[in-house]
């Protein structure tokens, strides 16, 4: 039951009371007390009334305000899915190359230690596990601080804050950008658990480096997974997202070890580690990965990339983190490289402008056709033209195995005999002829083909293609790999059609092979970024020509080398080798190729303006030296199966 008081206190503070007299009644009956109770009950309606009108304008105001600040729908976040890198292994697995756009690898919450998460809570949200979103406890301390320090040293945005300005919203310091990112936020916090939102944190962060997320830094910084990541290093990284650059270790390695011993002291403060584990961390050596400046195998990389933007396009190459393991052998490609840059140069060729030749060098797996090395250059800084893989030049005498290898297939045998002897064959035009000549302007009468291979014969190869027919050699090209255009005329006995080096070393691994041809292959395998098999090689050897007449021209080729134009390439080498030199007129181009028990390996070397490299300057004398080199600095990679 409410007294006349309770009723009549309505309205004043509490506890004030209204003294009257029982005599105060005004005339007609209505005693003040009544009139003071209708004012009192309409004042109260008013006052609802204008509480609910003011709720309404706000909440109106509020929904405006939404909607004029265009606020991103936080669906994307939920099904977080970033760019992110697509990685190259090579043969063994080892990461030699990364495509992006952002360089990210996303690591799934399990596949990370729990330190690592605590580590970034505990430097950059201490109440992450507290707050809806938004801390505004953590605002106003941020707030007393800097006034106190007289400057922005501290910044109250919570880790979920800093999602959704990385995920949602763009870098501009509006003030409408900082209420979108509340609210966005607090709805985020509100759909997402808290593990989902450090999850997307951890791997969204940018971290320096051109590193975007823990598992892009810890590759980055110290050449691990984030899962072999010891406590200095995940401190290190925690320390990382105030200023990736100015804590950067590449850049300042005391200031990021003063950022690591904050984190570990707060990690401490919080009860994630103890002070033993802390103090123990910060006495650990930093041990950091190189500072990226070059895998030395982008030759190879180079033609990876190719083949992938062929396949997907470059966008997706960028964004999709595709894992790509190749053939590479970096063994391989260290020697080839080496073999270019520093073999080139000992030449002592340098043509009117002071310059070197340039070169090419190409290696590649007998049985599988697997591409384990390509230099397209002396070196890739001053030139990324591939000349192993793009340029096309004559290969001279390095053409006739194929010739042979198409008259063994038609009934011709290495005892068959041809006359050396001058030959006058029609020319170009009316009138003109064709009058070819031997190497060393000589002729030897009657010689088998056997012998006219080893000695490189021109007549007798060109009188072989004329018996054989250029149908039947070019279609014998074409099924040991040869795709560059081959002219309908004899002149193709002499290597007139402009090849790849690619191809052609391709070619030879038939002979290597008892026959079987492989198209050269680069990339073994692509998964996808959730480890789905999106390409497989499958290899499938052809059986381009007979055992018998790979076997022949292989003996034949192992004569070249014992004792004909190519003694260069197999000198001093303890292991069985077989090759053909090659030198185009002028000698403008010089080529070896040859292959060991394992290795197919081709050389070609000559000026890009395609200039006479100067006398002297053969396939044996100065690409078969080269090839030698290389297959020195293999080692036993070129030996064994």
């Amino acid at each position: 039951m409410v007294s006349s008081a309770g009723t009549r206190n309505q309205g004043k503070g509490p506890g004030k009371k209204t003294r009257r007299s029982m005599n105060s009644a005004p005339a007609g009956g209505r005693s003040p007390s009544a009139g003071k109770r209708v004012w009192t009950d309409a004042h109260l309606i008013v006052m609802l009334l204008s509480v609910a009108a003011f709720l309404t304008v706000f909440i109106g105001f509020l929904l405006y305000l939404y909607v004029l600040l265009d606020v991103p729908n936080i669906r994307s976040v939920a099904a977080y899915r970033p760019p992110m890198t697509s990685r190259v292994l090579d043969r063994n697995g080892a990461v030699v190359a990364r495509f992006y756009e952002e360089n990210r690898i996303v690591v799934p919450l399990k596949e990370m230690p729990v330190l690592l998460g605590q580590a970034f809570v505990a430097a950059e949200d201490d109440r992450f596990y507290d707050h809806p979103g938004v801390d505004l406890w953590s605002i106003f301390r941020a707030m007393v601080h800097n006034i106190s320090a007289g400057s922005r040293a501290h910044g109250g945005s919570t880790i979920t804050q800093q999602v959704t300005r990385s995920l949602l919203l763009s870098r501009k310091k509006l003030f409408s950008r900082k209420i979108k990112e509340a609210i966005l936020a607090y709805r985020i916090d509100s759909r997402l658990s808290k593990d989902e939102i450090l999850y997307i944190y951890l791997n969204q962060i940018y971290l320096g480096s051109q590193a975007y997320g823990v598992g892009a830094a810890a590759e980055t910084y110290f050449n691990k997974s984030v899962g072999q990541l010891d406590l200095a290093e995940m401190a290190l990284l925690a320390g990382l997202p105030q200023s990736p650059s100015r804590y950067s270790p590449y850049r300042n390695m005391e200031l990021a070890r003063q950022r690591q011993m904050y984190v570990l002291n707060r990690m401490a403060e919080e009860g994630y580690i103890s002070a033993d584990q802390a103090r123990a961390a910060y006495g650990k050596k930093i041990r950091l990965a190189p500072a990226s400046s070059g895998s030395g195998n982008e030759y190879f990389i180079q033609q990876v990339y190719s083949l992938l933007d062929e396949m997907y396009g470059d966008k997706r190459v960028r964004t999709e983190g595709f894992t790509i393991r190749t053939t590479l052998d970096q063994d391989l490609q260290l020697a080839a490289e080496q073999t270019l840059a520093q073999g080139i140069p000992r030449l002592g060729i340098i043509d009117d402008r002071g310059e070197s030749p340039q070169a090419g060098l190409i290696a590649l797996e007998i049985g599988s056709g697997k591409v384990r090395a390509v230099a397209g250059g002396t070196g890739f800084a001053s030139s990324q033209f591939n000349r192993a893989t793009q340029a096309r030049r004559q290969p001279g005498s390095a053409m006739k195995p194929l010739v042979y290898a198409a008259a063994f297939e038609n009934k011709f045998t290495p005892e068959t005999v041809f006359e050396d002897a001058p030959l006058k064959l029609p020319g170009s035009g009316r009138g003109k002829f064709w009058i070819p000549k031997n190497f060393d302007n000589t002729f030897h009468g009657p010689m088998s083909l056997g012998e006219a291979l080893v000695t490189s014969n021109n007549i007798v190869t060109i009188k072989l293609l004329k018996a054989v027919g250029v149908k039947r050699v070019v279609a014998l090209a074409r099924k040991m790999g040869i795709t560059s255009p081959m002219a309908n005329n004899l002149s193709l006995a002499l290597g007139s059609a402009d090849l790849s080096l690619i191809e052609l070393t391709a070619a030879y691994t038939a002979f290597a092979d008892h026959g079987r041809y492989n198209d050269p292959v680069f990339i073994d395998s692509i998964h996808s970024r959730d480890n789905e098999v999106v390409y497989a090689h499958t290899p499938a050897p052809a059986q381009v020509i007979s055992r018998a007449t790979a076997d022949l021209i292989s003996s034949l080729l192992a004569r070249v080398v014992a004792s004909g134009t190519g003694q260069l390439a197999g000198k001093d080498l303890p292991l069985s080798v077989a090759g053909k030199t090659g030198t185009t007129d002028s000698n403008v181009d010089a080529w070896f190729i040859g292959y060991t028990p394992r290795l197919a390996a081709g050389v070609w070397i000559g000026f890009d303006r395609q200039r006479s490299m100067g006398a002297g300057a053969t396939g044996g004398r100065i690409a078969a030296p080269v090839w030698n080199d290389f297959i020195r600095r293999a080692g036993k990679k070129a030996i064994a199966r």
